[in-house]
């Protein structure tokens, strides 16, 4: 008679251990990563540019214009700008007047130096864990990189909205909640 070893018993339950998952996920108490999604929707994310050179003062993203981006530095795909908001870098000052304390002014040490927040829209598989493009779930921190012809940026997602069913332009106001 042969001697069970070691080797024979670990392969042994790891059929059994097999067979018990295909059976639960057969008879619906375990869910596969496809029947998580619950459904597909427009979503718009703002992307935060902190710290943009730009000596000419006229930013490359325009509204209406498309962008590549790569998500975790993946590439993704083009991707169309709906909104693009730029200021100068601030810097906190005292206030002479007193009242208030502080007052925000122009940083003129850092004249070329802009942050920018840049809306694009895209359609996501909506999951209970939230909106997922490109197998990547959209979340605020996310790392994204927004590229053109003549521009390369790393930034943040800094705000998200899923849309209604298929508006064309979303409400910016509303994505910043």
């Amino acid at each position: 008679m042969k001697k069970i070893k070691l080797l024979d018993i670990i392969i042994l339950f790891a059929l059994i251990s097999a067979l018990v998952v295909g059976f639960l996920t057969y008879k619906h108490f375990r869910q596969t990563a496809g029947k998580q999604i619950e459904s597909t929707s427009k979503i718009a994310f703002q992307v935060f540019l902190r710290g943009v050179t730009l000596t000419g003062g006229v930013s490359p993203m325009k509204a209406g214009d498309e962008t590549f981006i790569s998500i975790r530095n993946v590439p993704y795909t083009n991707l169309k700008i709906v909104d693009v908001k730029s200021d100068t870098k601030k810097t906190l000052m005292p206030n002479p007047a007193g009242k208030p304390a502080f007052i925000l002014v122009d940083d003129y040490s850092q004249i070329f130096m802009y942050d920018v927040i840049v809306t694009v829209i895209d359609t996501a598989k909506i999951t209970k864990d939230g909106a997922v493009v490109g197998g990547n779930k959209i979340k605020i921190g996310l790392p994204i990189t927004l590229e053109g012809k003549d521009y390369k940026f790393n930034g943040t997602v800094s705000g998200l909205q899923i849309l209604a069913s298929s508006p064309t332009k979303p409400k910016i106001d509303e994505v910043k909640k």
